[in-house]
């Protein structure tokens, strides 16, 4: 049985993950290699939850109680002894990685699992030359962590078919969406999508076709209106495949077909210029609007993610 959770790695994915789990009542225990990371996620993980009192989704007890379901701690052996189940959200940086599963063979227990939140490798190159191959996982949060439900789960031919329903019944319990991928493919599910729509969204800003806006609104306004409750697949049903397939005929072959970054952002990037972390990117912003940005992003989420959560209690 899962009780106590370990999440390696404080940064803004670790401590979304960890305030997933102690909102449902779990124990948690956030580990970085500095106080100061564990301090900044602290914080972070309480005006997470400031803003969710704010918008109807918890009271301030529940509050309280998610944050003393959490522990910080530097000390790595400490910090997973008694973890059932670890979750890595380190750098993606494939050594570091490989240098953390090697310190963890000699500390974790016999039959904790472990799971990695990469959305870069693949799970046969994470568990090459790890002794808890068996035990091994990945298990892909989308950011922000504590609000996005859906969680990417990729197992391996040598996972335990055991591990794989225990972290699918683990996600469940904390109210996310998990999907299993019955493959090993880059770039996951949800990315790849994700990237399709991008490099075309970008096409049609290099060819002038619309501005910027008028393109994050085609999507916000139309099908990403529609996705939030009905896949792309049940879509094409609705529509009727006879009518997707001449969608599909006279548009498919007019799509863009590169096979690397589009040249807008490799241009930009080259300027450094990288969004909002630079303040310039397709857009410009100043360091209080990325805030203002981003708390009005949250409160939508929630306010979406209570509306999900009710229809899924109607059905």
């Amino acid at each position: 049985m899962i009780k106590n959770i370990a999440i390696i790695g404080s940064g803004v994915m670790g401590s979304g993950i960890a305030q997933s789990f102690a909102d449902s009542g779990y124990f948690v225990t956030i580990n970085d290699i500095k106080e100061e990371f564990l301090s900044k996620a602290q914080d972070r993980i309480s005006e997470n939850l400031s803003l969710l009192i704010e918008e109807g989704a918890m009271t301030e007890q529940e509050k309280q109680g998610a944050l003393s379901n959490i522990t910080y701690k530097v000390d790595l052996k400490e910090a997973v002894r008694d973890a059932d189940f670890i979750i890595e959200a380190i750098p993606e940086v494939i050594e570091l990685k490989l240098d953390l599963y090697q310190q963890l063979e000699q500390i974790v227990k016999e039959d904790a699992i472990i799971a990695s939140n990469t959305s870069t490798f693949p799970i046969s190159r994470l568990m090459e030359t790890a002794s808890f191959a068996d035990r091994m996982i990945i298990a892909h949060f989308f950011n922000p962590g504590h609000l996005v439900p859906l969680v990417e789960i990729v197992q391996h031919n040598e996972t335990k078919p055991e591990v794989v329903e225990a972290t699918l019944d683990l996600i469940r319990k904390i109210g996310k969406s998990p999907i299993l991928l019955k493959k090993e493919i880059a770039g996951f599910i949800a990315n790849r999508l994700q990237t399709a729509l991008m490099r075309e969204a970008f096409y049609l800003l290099k060819e002038g076709v619309a501005t910027a806006e008028d393109i994050d609104t085609a999507i916000t306004a139309g099908p990403g209106f529609r996705w939030a409750f009905t896949g792309p697949i049940e879509i094409a049903d609705f529509g009727g495949l006879d009518t997707w397939q001449r969608v599909f005929d006279n548009v498919a072959p007019e799509l863009d077909q590169s096979k690397q970054a589009p040249i807008i952002i490799r241009d930009l990037v080259e300027k450094g210029k990288l969004g909002a972390k630079s303040g310039e990117g397709i857009f410009t912003y100043e360091e209080s609007t990325v805030s203002q940005k981003i708390n009005e992003r949250d409160r939508n989420f929630i306010k979406l993610g209570k509306l999900k959560m009710e229809k899924e209690e109607v059905l």
